[in-house]
């Protein structure tokens, strides 16, 4: 038996993705936006920031904002396909 797929649409709302934001997550996301980055989901861990992430045009590599608005390529999660 085949189950129906449950997860979110590819494009999600680009303002419910921002709602809850930091300014400075805001305003690093923009910029990144301007150099071909897209924002892709935002991860919501209970009592802490939410961690937006993005990726870049050809969809290679991710990275993950701050609270502080700054940016952490370390990639300390795996992202499943």
């Amino acid at each position: 038996m085949q189950h129906p797929d449950r997860r979110k649409p590819d494009h999600p709302d680009a303002a419910a993705l921002r709602a809850g934001l930091t300014p400075a997550q805001t305003s690093a996301i923009a910029t990144l936006e301007q150099f071909g980055w897209t924002l892709r989901f935002v991860r919501r861990p209970l009592f802490r920031d939410p961690v937006p992430v993005l990726f870049e045009k050809n969809g290679s590599r991710w990275i993950v904002v701050d609270g502080d608005g700054t940016l952490d390529e370390s990639q300390s999660f795996e992202i499943r396909d």
